[in-house]
C-alpha cells in the first residue's frame, strides 16, 4: 500500500515518562506504516531541557510559528522533588507556559465523547468545550521566600522613573509572596479567539472570573470581554444565535454540574487548566480530551492534555506493560495532521486523520479499552486491554 505523501513537515515535540513511551508506539504502529511522515523533531524530554538550558522549548515554538503546526507530547515541569530524581541543574518554567506565550495562542480543550462512556455528571447531554487563556497569571508569576518581619510591596517604575507603590503585606515572621501579571494584548486576544471559536462551533460563550474579589486584575478580563464583544462580536453573536454569558467563577462551576453541557467555557489561565482536567475526568477519563492552541496569527500545536503518567512510567520501567490509555496521544497526532492537510490542500491525509479517530471510538464502543474507562462502560468490557494490544486493535481497524 502506497503511503500518503506529506508537503510540509510538522513540528514534532517529544516528551516524558509513560506518554514519550507509548508517543513512540503510536508513530511506530498508527502513523508511519500509513503515511510518508515529515517532521521537524525537538526533544523537550526533562534531561534534553535541562541541558540546553530549556532553549529547546523556545526553539519549538518558534517552529511551529514558522510551519503552522506543531504536535506535542506530555512533558514534566519539574519540582524540587523532579529535580533531585533527575539530578538537574536548575528549575525551568513549563514549556507548556514558554511555548504559548510565544505563540500567544488559546487553548482549546473538547472531551472525546464514545457513547459506550457515560459520564459521572449524568445532566451531561453535549460536551463541554474549554477555552483557556495561555499566557500568564500564576504560570508566569514571581515569587518569594519571606525568612523575616518586613513589608512587601508591589512597585511599578514607569519610564519616566516615576513610580506607583502598593503593599502586599507586612510580614511579623516567615511567610511566602507571589506576583502575576497579564497583559491587555493578551487578554484581547484571548476574547477574540473565544468568540471566534463560539461562532465556528456554534456554541454558546461563558466567561467566568472572580471580580467581586479580583475587582482590578480579574475585572480587567471582564472589561476587556465585554469590550470585544460589544464593540466587534454582538452583532455576529445575535445574528447566529450565540449567546454570550459573563459570571463568576463559582457560580459556574455550580452551574456546570447541573447543567447539560453544551457551551464554550472561557477560563482565564489556571481556572482552564484545573476545570479542563474536571470535564475530561467526568467524561470518562484525562485521557479522552482533544487540545489545541490555536495562535491569532493562524499557527496551531496539537497536544495531550494530560500528565506523563508517572507512576505507569515506573512499573513499566520494571517491566510491566500497563493499561495506560494512549486516546489523547492518537488524536493530538490526528489533529496536527488534519490540520496539515487542510492547509496543504492534501483530501488523502485529512481523510487518514478522521479513519484514525473512527478507528479508536469503534475500538472503544466494542467493548475494546484500557482500564480508565472501564468503570465507565455500559455495558462492562469483557476484557481489559494494555495499551500495546489497543494500539494494535486501533492498528487492525484502520487496515481493515
Amino acid at each position: 500500500m502506497a503511503k500518503i505523501c506529506m508537503k510540509t513537515p510538522l513540528v514534532e515535540i517529544d516528551g516524558d515518562e509513560m506518554t514519550r513511551v507509548l508517543w513512540a508506539v503510536v508513530k511506530e504502529k498508527l502513523i508511519l506504516p500509513f503515511v510518508d511522515l515529515k517532521t521537524e523533531y525537538y526533544d523537550l524530554g526533562l534531561l534534553n531541557r535541562d541541558a540546553t538550558d530549556d532553549a529547546v522549548s523556545a526553539e519549538s515554538a518558534h517552529a511551529i510559528a514558522r510551519l503552522g503546526v506543531g504536535v506535542k507530547c506530555a512533558t514534566i515541569t519539574a519540582n524540587a522533588a523532579r529535580q533531585e530524581e533527575y539530578s538537574l541543574k536548575r528549575l525551568h518554567p513549563s514549556p507548556n507556559a514558554t511555548i504559548r506565550a510565544i505563540l500567544d495562542g488559546t487553548v482549546f480543550r473538547r472531551p472525546i465523547i464514545v457513547n459506550r462512556i457515560k459520564p459521572s455528571v449524568n445532566t451531561w447531554k453535549s460536551p463541554i468545550v474549554i477555552g483557556r487563556h495561555a499566557y500568564g497569571d500564576v504560570y508566569k508569576a514571581a515569587e518569594m521566600e519571606i525568612d523575616g518581619p518586613g513589608k512587601v510591596e508591589l512597585v511599578y517604575t514607569r519610564a519616566d522613573g516615576s513610580e506607583r507603590r502598593v503593599t502586599v503585606a507586612a510580614f511579623e515572621g516567615k511567610g511566602i509572596v507571589q506576583g502575576m501579571h497579564n497583559y491587555d494584548a493578551s487578554i484581547r486576544s484571548f476574547a477574540r479567539a473565544c468568540f471566534l471559536y463560539a461562532l465556528q462551533e456554534k456554541l454558546p460563550l461563558w466567561f467566568a472570573a472572580k471580580d467581586t474579589i479580583s475587582k482590578i486584575y480579574d475585572g480587567r478580563f471582564k472589561a476587556i470581554f465585554n469590550e470585544v464583544y460589544e464593540s466587534e462580536f454582538k452583532t455576529q453573536c445575535a445574528a447566529a444565535g450565540i449567546e454570550y454569558f459573563y459570571t463568576l467563577i463559582d457560580d459556574a462551576v455550580a452551574r456546570v454540574v447541573k447543567g447539560e453541557g453544551g457551551f464554550l467555557w472561557a477560563c482565564k489561565n489556571y481556572d482552564g487548566d484545573v476545570m479542563s482536567d474536571m470535564v475530561a475526568s467526568a467524561s470518562g477519563s484525562l485521557a479522552m480530551m482533544t487540545s489545541v492552541l490555536v495562535s491569532p496569527s493562524g499557527v496551531f500545536e496539537y497536544e495531550a492534555a494530560h500528565g506523563t503518567v508517572q507512576q505507569h512510567y515506573y512499573r513499566w520501567k520494571k517491566g510491566e506493560k500497563t493499561s495506560t490509555n494512549p486516546t489523547a496521544l492518537i488524536f493530538a497526532w490526528s489533529g496536527a495532521l488534519s490540520k496539515r492537510a487542510e492547509l496543504d490542500g492534501l483530501p488523502e491525509l485529512a481523510d487518514f486523520a478522521k479513519r484514525l479517530e473512527s478507528s479508536v471510538i469503534s475500538a472503544i464502543e466494542a467493548g475494546e479499552m484500557t482500564g480508565d474507562l472501564a468503570k465507565f462502560s455500559v455495558p462492562a468490557p469483557e476484557k481489559i486491554l494494555n495499551s500495546w494490544d489497543f494500539i494494535d486493535r486501533v492498528a487492525k481497524l484502520m487496515r481493515a
